[in-house]
């Protein structure tokens, strides 16, 4: 059977992104627009994104650097703490100025310092959450220092997450940018409350990327690469149409000179070329057929909404596409994802 050389989806939409804020916020805010009709916007700024009103005013910030008339639509996430407010929760969500609430483990990813260190202190608002169907998204590690980086997500899972899905047995639970078969087996035990999203680098990318030939900082993000056995496990997951498993790119923006230094920030900015790395590797596992349900339809029905109206036309040309350039942004350069193979597919005719 003969590969399409084009092919039609609905619109995608990315289950998991940061814009940042600012000028960055500026700088990356089109690329996304450019191929994703929603996002899923993570609250991690600084000072971090805590309260319904400054949800809201963060979402007119992105919506002021798009073009005038976008339909664009960011949906829009609380920063959990240990003193988040279930009213609060409960207004935000009930006004649709919020989306989802987000547990950041007290250090574990960038700018997540204020995020919650003793999760049955947030026990009151994961009981609000569930009570009104409101999603929990997860960063799935732990922190302690006497636990490997590479075993932190499922030392979370066996720990904390397995007790808080017990505890709230009909919380919607996102688990989000997994990295690990243990990941995907978790997802799989559990019903359809239960969901992950997969990032393009943790399906193209294991461990070697970022440590062999000397250390590769443009593939250092958190939750780190794991084995090549993990990866398989992802691929695994999102090419097979499962419900449960959704795009989330995790699309994470830093200018070079904060990749490449003494101690380089952890992310990875795949939102421009997301499309064209996951069109390849699905035609490579022979699920192209599949790549609409990951990216378009499996997020919009775990979260309750309707699917775009709209789609989008990916085209198969003879010649790769040259991702080698960096992006002029913020006063500075940024490098986009390379998945280290070519690239054939792109957005468009």
């Amino acid at each position: 059977m003969n590969t399409p050389t084009s092919i039609t989806i609905r619109t995608p939409d990315d289950w998991h992104l940061h814009l940042r804020d600012g000028e960055m916020l500026k700088a990356v805010a089109g690329y996304t627009e450019a191929h994703f009709a929603r996002a899923i916007i993570m609250p991690n700024l600084v000072p971090p994104v805590i309260k319904t009103e400054d949800a809201v005013s963060y979402r007119e910030r992105i919506l002021g650097a798009l073009p005038e008339g976008t339909s664009f639509n960011p949906l829009m996430t609380l920063y959990l703490t240990e003193q988040t407010d279930p009213a609060d929760v409960r207004q935000g969500f009930a006004s649709g100025a919020i989306t989802a609430a987000k547990l950041y483990p007290a250090g574990a990813t960038t700018n997540s310092d204020a995020g919650v260190k003793d999760v049955e202190a947030i026990f009151p608002v994961l009981q609000a959450m569930q009570d009104i169907g409101m999603p929990l998204l997860v960063h799935g590690e732990v922190v302690d220092a006497d636990i490997d980086i590479f075993d932190r997500e499922a030392v979370f899972i066996e720990l904390i997450l397995s007790g808080v899905r017990k505890t709230f047995p009909e919380l919607k639970i996102v688990l989000e940018h997994i990295t690990t078969a243990d990941g995907v087996a978790f997802v799989k035990s559990c019903d359809s409350n239960v969901a992950a999203t997969i990032t393009p680098h943790h399906l193209t990318i294991n461990r070697n990327a970022m440590l062999v030939g000397g250390i590769q900082p443009h593939y250092y993000c958190l939750p780190v690469a794991k084995r090549e056995t993990h990866r398989l496990a992802l691929v695994e997951a999102a090419t097979s149409g499962d419900p449960r498993f959704f795009l989330g790119t995790d699309s994470a923006p830093h200018l070079d000179g904060a990749k490449e230094s003494a101690c380089g920030c952890a992310g990875i900015f795949n939102v421009s070329v997301t499309m064209s790395v996951l069109a390849q590797l699905f035609e490579t596992e022979g699920k192209l057929e599949n790549l609409e349900r990951f990216t378009s339809l499996n997020g919009p029905a775990f979260y309750g909404l309707a699917v775009n109206e709209t789609t989008m036309t990916l085209t198969k040309g003879e010649q790769a596409i040259d991702i080698s350039e960096k992006l002029n942004v913020a006063g500075g350069q940024m490098t986009i994802f390379d998945p280290k193979f070519e690239l054939f597919w792109t957005v468009g005719s």
